[in-house]
C-alpha cells in the first residue's frame, strides 16, 4: 500500500507553515492510500533548564501546548472530510527525553485515546557540560555539544545509541509510540563531521540489541528518507546497516518523508521499491 507514515503541519514552528489540507491533496495526487500526520509534541517546559544551546533549538523543536486542542480539532475535520479517498491517521512524534519519562507517559496517556499512530524519535541527547543538546538543528551546536565526542565517529555514534536504548526500553504506557523515528539521525551532519563510515562492531552489537528489542515489542521502524535530501547527510534513515538487521528480524519498515512542506510529500517514495528497502 502506498503510504507516507511521518508528516508535519502548520503547527511545526520550523517548518514551511503550509496546511495539512494542501499535503494530503500532494498525497492524493501521488495515489497514496494512506497517510499519517505526526507533528512534534510539545516540550515539557522544565526541560528546558537541562537543555543548553541555541535557544531556537527549544523554542522551535515542537509545537506549543496551547496549540494542541486545535491541531487536534483541525486534524480531525481534515480525517473526516477525505476519508473517501484517504485514510489518515493522526498522531504525533513524541520525543524522548531522558529523565522526563513520567511527563511524556501522562502526555500520551491524555492523547493517545484520540491518536492512531505515532513515532518516537531521539532529538536531544546529553552533551557539553552534562546538558541535552539537539541533535539536528545545525552543526554549530553539533560541534559545541558534542565536541568531547567527535573524536572518533565511532564514539558519538555509541553515545546516540545509548539514548536511542533507552527510549526503546522507557516506560511509556499504555499508549507508547509504536514507530521508532529515524533511528540514525546522529548522522544528519555526517559529511560536514566526518561522520560517514560504517558502524563498527561494538556499536552494531548495540544496535542489533536495540533492533532486537523493537522486534520483541512487535514496533516499527520509521524508514525515512529525508535525509536523502539534507545537504550534509546524502543518505537515507536508518543508513543500510540498520536497514539490513531490521530485514532480517522482520522488523516492518515504515516509508516516510518527513516533510515539513508540500512538496516534500512522497519525497523518495520511489527509492523504497527500487532499492529493495522495506
Amino acid at each position: 500500500m502506498l503510504l507516507d507514515g511521518h508528516t508535519h503541519t502548520e503547527f511545526c514552528q520550523h517548518g514551511s507553515g503550509e496546511p495539512a489540507e494542501k499535503m494530503i491533496l500532494r498525497a492524493i495526487q501521488l495515489g497514496m492510500k494512506k497517510y499519517c500526520i505526526t507533528e512534534h509534541a510539545p516540550l515539557p517546559a522544565d526541560f528546558k533548564s537541562v537543555y543548553d544551546g541555541d535557544p531556537d533549538g527549544f523554542d522551535t523543536g515542537a509545537m506549543d501546548l496551547t496549540d494542541l486542542p486545535d491541531y487536534m480539532k483541525q486534524m480531525q475535520r481534515l480525517q473526516k472530510k477525505y476519508q473517501s479517498e484517504l485514510e489518515i491517521s493522526i498522531g504525533f512524534e513524541v520525543d524522548y527525553l531522558e529523565g522526563f519519562e513520567d511527563w511524556t507517559r501522562d502526555f500520551l496517556d491524555e492523547y493517545g485515546p484520540q491518536t492512531q499512530e505515532s513515532i518516537l524519535s531521539v532529538h536531544f541527547m546529553q552533551g557539553k557540560g552534562q546538558k541535552q543538546w539537539c541533535i539536528d538543528y545545525d552543526t554549530d551546536a553539533y560541534q559545541e555539544g558534542f565536541a568531547q565526542f567527535l573524536d572518533d565517529p565511532q564514539h558519538v555514534f555509541k553515545q546516540y545509541y545509548e539514548t536511542v536504548k533507552k527510549s526503546v526500553e522507557a516506560d511509556l504506557g499504555q499508549y507508547r509510540p509504536q514507530r521508532i523515528g529515524h533511528m540514525s539521525l546522529v548522522r544528519k551532519f555526517q559529511d560536514y563531521f566526518g561522520l560517514a563510515e560504517d558502524y563498527d562492531a561494538e556499536n552494531m552489537k548495540l544496535i542489533t540489541g536495540i533492533l532486537q528489542e523493537i522486534k520483541q515489542q512487535n514496533r516499527e521502524l520509521d524508514l525515512n528518507l529525508a535525509g536523502l535530501y539534507k545537504p550534509l547527510c546524502n543518505d537515507f534513515y536508518p543508513g543500510r546497516q540498520i536497514t539490513e538487521v531490521a530485514k532480517e528480524l522482520g522488523i516492518p519498515l515504515i516509508y516516510g518523508s518527513d516533510a515539513h512542506d508540500i512538496a516534500s510529500v512522497g519525497h523518495g517514495q520511489h527509492l523504497v521499491e527500487s532499492a529493495n528497502l522495506a
